[in-house]
């Protein structure tokens, strides 16, 4: 999941690997929408951090069940917008237009 600013863009990728880094041909992107109490704790993590972009990585289990894994402050997003047509790099110059 990208978070900028409020907005967030959440992809999930299926692989049959454990890795999946380890063959690109072999997963596809799906974009998700996350599930509430997912939202609410990473839009908490960006603002007890203070924080306006961050890239969230997740595991989810086969009943659904997200874990959390990492959340990068300078992760890597715009692969994600190639893949899924998200609108992430839009998103990043408005939040930039926006200053703080």
């Amino acid at each position: 999941m990208t978070a900028v600013g409020n907005r967030l863009f959440c992809v999930r990728i299926e692989s049959g690997m454990l890795d999946w880094r380890q063959d690109y041909e072999k997963h596809r992107y799906v974009v998700v929408d996350p599930p509430p109490i997912i939202i609410e704790a990473c839009m908490a993590y960006l603002e007890h951090l203070d924080l306006r972009f961050a890239a969230f990585d997740f595991a989810v289990t086969d009943d659904e069940r997200w874990v959390f894994l990492e959340a990068n402050p300078n992760g890597q997003w715009a692969w994600l917008q190639d893949a899924t047509r998200l609108p992430i790099a839009p998103a990043i110059a408005d939040l930039l237009l926006e200053g703080k």
